[in-house]
């Protein structure tokens, strides 16, 4: 069985931003600081409503002449929607970028010939778009954008084998990596709970941006109850939204999985009131088991440790 996989993410799609204001401009609405993107280094980063719950999330790579957004397909529109709102008097130009595609690559073979360094968000040009180390977790491997064909001569050079998105769904969850509002609920999901500050999807150093006071408030007052964690699986994996339980109480909510894994939102003092470590919710029985880049001080005990490190 191959052991290096690439991915063209359907559920994925590209907007661009360019224009002199590009940068200034998302500078002001996203969660990260646009300020550090250019042609050898991407971050991921979110957009808000004003009172802090999450809109979208997104990869952000640059070019000399524009930012590329690898966001969620199905829910490009609004998001372009949404940033031209704030557009202004910013010289800026948003546009669908259909003739770009994103994918994903990982495994065991050498990414060597991409000539990145071993930095989270490391990035490299392509002939139309970008390569780029995962900004969230080394582990997760490669990100690319760019022309289909591109993409497909990029990792078939280095030997990375055609894969599914279920491939890499399942690379994804056993990381307790989130995809969008697959895991993220629109307009309620906090930042926080979901893994940004871990997985350097804020920065808390960097000017206003909308919905910044709720996650700095959260953030300096260790306000998070809930969490966003990996679960193993006993019986049929429960449909995204199914409730959890610890002994009839509320424990938290199933979101997107893969064979016996998934990842469910955790309430952190239910869970923990469970003398086995386990909850139940659609028949089936999981157990929380969060990965190492998880800060959970409070539940260091209940902590599985996985193979890989951060």
């Amino acid at each position: 069985m191959a052991s290096s996989h690439f991915t063209i993410l359907e559920n994925r799609a590209v907007l661009s931003v360019s224009g002199v204001d590009s940068v200034s401009f998302l500078q002001g609405l996203v969660s990260n600081d646009v300020e550090q993107v250019s042609e050898t280094k991407a971050i991921w980063a979110a957009f808000l409503t004003p009172q802090g719950k999450f809109l979208h999330e997104f990869m952000v790579a640059g070019r000399p002449d524009r930012l590329l957004l690898d966001c969620e397909a199905d829910r490009r529109d609004d998001l372009f929607t949404r940033l031209k709102r704030y557009r202004l008097r910013s010289k800026v130009e948003i546009e669908d970028e259909d003739n770009l595609v994103v994918a994903a690559a990982w495994g065991d073979t050498p990414t060597d010939a991409f000539t990145l360094s071993d930095e989270k968000g490391a990035a490299a040009l392509l002939d139309d778009g970008f390569v780029f180390r995962d900004p969230r977790l080394i582990q997760a491997g490669l990100r690319l954008i760019g022309s289909s064909s591109t993409i497909e001569k990029t990792c078939a050079d280095p030997g990375f084998t055609p894969s599914d998105q279920a491939t890499y769904d399942a690379h994804r969850i056993a990381l307790g990596l989130p995809d969008g509002s697959r895991d993220l609920e629109i307009e309620k999901a906090l930042l926080l709970e979901n893994g940004f500050e871990e997985l350097g999807g804020v920065d808390f150093q960097k000017g206003c941006y909308v919905g910044q006071e709720l996650t700095a408030r959260t953030h300096y007052r260790a306000l998070i109850k809930k969490r966003l964690l990996p679960v193993r699986i006993e019986g049929d994996a429960p449909p995204p939204g199914t409730a959890l339980s610890v002994n009839g109480i509320n424990a938290g909510e199933m979101k997107s999985s893969s064979g016996a894994h998934g990842l469910a939102l955790v309430r952190l003092a239910t869970w923990q009131s469970a003398s086995d470590g386990q909850m139940t919710g659609g028949g089936a029985t999981l157990r929380p088991e969060p990965t190492p880049w998880i800060k959970l001080p409070a539940l260091a005990e209940k902590q599985t440790k996985t193979e890989f490190s951060n």
